[in-house]
């Protein structure tokens, strides 16, 4: 330790000897191979990967597999599982990565690169002035990442949020009124500064989900405020009026055209290009089972489980049939629409055998996923035309706002055609037919054979097929479909479907701001503030 002191003493002496000045002291604390400047057009690129399955944070998987999957999937009964996986959501258990996976994730990856972006290219940044449509589009997808955060978990850090440069490392937490009040404000500010004029320098390569394309991304943030602005239709109806009105003087989407899939790869990174979902679900990698549910199934199959007539044409779009996928090979059973079979809710593989009345193999059993559909280069859904024309049906049933042109009825029936052939970005041959969906909506006539919203509800349910967080969203909010809670043996609701995430251990150990800012008590049956 002298002979360091004495390093430290003459060093200084050397120094101050050279006649340096205090500037000069200064520069020599300074990187001069630092870099101070970052390229914003690779960060956009990596915040819109990072909305597909969180892949730039290295496990594309991770997020969906645990919670997308686990959790929302068999919450909502689109898919069942016995045995395996990771499966919180079947039988109401506790898994702390799948109450963790979305808040850890979010914030330390789309939200870090976008509150990136927002700072060089707002006041003060290196980049003020510039790139206005890329802040825009980012300011977009904050919006998008922040409501999926706060429709988890309830009240969350938001003002505060991404914001260690500035030296908060605790962030406080907002109420998610709060919140939703803010992110409309966002995104009628985004969507309408969005400008062809503008000409940002590479906005056009960076994105690569609409490349560029101004429309495109101003008819997005505006069905994402139409999706916001329903969503809090039950507690503040006249915002969500004032909004659904907005959305839709903006643009909305006008056709699967507008849908917003996220581009992905075989490579050249797994990890990263490749879409979390199939990974979850291949054989070879993830494991995570892939059986459609018996509520899913027997919803397809129609009225009549004897006849195809009235089946829903996307029940052999959905399913690849009853057989065994391995090898990243299917082999079929029986792709007989009439044979298939889902897997029920809150059974492990002991019951599954007393249900069957024989030792069931699940793969010889219960129809699966259909494996087109499984591909690590598919597409990734982030939200489609459908879903808007079902908001649209909904908004007009119930009063919701202004300016809609048409009937309930005509945008519920363009939601279900829109719904039905959106498939084919994942393979050429899963398409719908015009005269299939023509005579689906004749067998079941709009308010007739069950209630309108119900109806609506069921649609979009279907609609959020592989988007499950969204479809658990829409549950929630709107009780359609009406499903059946699994009362599995040691669950942790008391036989109700869980309606939120508790937040992740680290976040109640680590934030001081929890215990006055989060939602309480933290548990699964507390409802957030939109779900009444």
């Amino acid at each position: 330790m002298k002979d360091f002191k004495k390093y430290i003493k003459y060093g200084l002496a050397a120094v101050l000897m050279t006649g340096c000045d205090t500037q000069e002291l200064h520069d020599l604390n300074i990187n001069p191979q630092a870099l101070n400047q970052v390229d914003l057009n690779f960060i956009f690129t990596s915040a819109e990967l990072a909305i597909a399955s969180n892949g730039s944070s290295g496990d594309n998987r991770y997020i969906d597999w645990r919670t997308n999957i686990g959790w929302c999937a068999y919450a909502i009964q689109q898919l069942g599982n016995a045995s395996g996986g990771i499966a919180p959501g079947d039988k109401y258990s506790v898994n702390l990565e799948t109450n963790a996976a979305p808040f850890e994730f979010t914030y330390n990856d789309q939200l870090k690169n976008i509150a990136e972006i927002l700072k060089q290219s707002g006041p003060g940044g290196f980049a003020e002035g510039k790139y206005v449509n890329m802040r825009n589009a980012a300011r977009i997808l904050r919006a998008f990442s922040f409501a999926r955060l706060t429709d988890f978990y309830g009240s969350v850090p938001y003002t505060e949020a991404n914001k260690g440069t500035e030296g908060i490392f605790f962030p406080k937490y907002d109420t998610q009124d709060v919140i939703y009040t803010d992110l409309l404000k966002e995104l009628d500010e985004a969507a309408a500064a969005m400008n062809t004029s503008n000409g940002d320098e590479g906005f056009t390569d960076a994105d690569f989900i609409y490349k560029g394309d101004i429309n495109k991304w101003k008819r997005f943030g505006y069905s994402l405020m139409l999706r916001l602005a329903m969503r809090i239709s039950n507690v503040d109806a006249a915002k969500a009026a004032t909004y659904v009105s907005k959305a839709v003087a903006g643009g909305v989407f006008t056709s699967n055209a507008d849908n917003m899939w996220v581009p992905l790869a075989d490579g050249p990174s797994e990890w990263v290009n490749q879409n979390g979902i199939s990974r979850a679900f291949d054989p070879g990698d993830g494991g995570q089972p892939a059986f459609l549910s018996a509520t899913m199934v027997n919803f397809l199959k129609g009225a009549n489980a004897n006849s195809v007539a009235d089946d829903d044409p996307r029940l052999m779009i959905l399913s690849s049939g009853i057989g065994d996928w391995a090898g990243g090979v299917f082999t079929p059973v029986t792709t007989d629409p009439l044979k298939q079979k889902g897997l029920p809710n809150g059974y492990d593989q002991a019951m599954l055998d007393q249900l069957e009345g024989k030792p069931v193999i699940a793969s010889k059993t219960y129809s699966r996923i259909n494996v087109k559909m499984l591909q690590d280069s598919d597409p990734y859904m982030i939200m489609n035309y459908g879903e808007v024309e079902f908001l649209l049906a909904e908004a007009i049933e119930r009063k919701i706002g202004s300016g809609i042109n048409g009937t309930a009825k005509s945008h519920y029936e363009a939601g279900v055609k829109a719904s039905m052939q959106m498939y084919t970005p994942y393979d050429a041959s899963l398409t719908v037919s015009d005269a299939a969906v023509t005579a689906y909506l004749t067998t079941y006539p709009y308010g007739t054979t069950k209630p309108a919203l119900e109806m609506i509800g069921e649609q979009m349910w279907v609609n959020k097929f592989f988007n499950w967080w969204e479809a658990w969203n829409d549950w929630r909010r709107t009780g359609f479909p009406k499903l059946t809670p699994t009362n599995y043996p040691g669950n942790v609701t008391n036989g109700t479907i869980p309606v939120r995430l508790k937040y992740p251990t680290s976040e109640v150990a680590g934030n001081p701001n929890y215990q006055t800012g989060a939602t309480l008590p933290d548990d699964f049956t507390t409802k957030v503030w939109w779900d009444k």
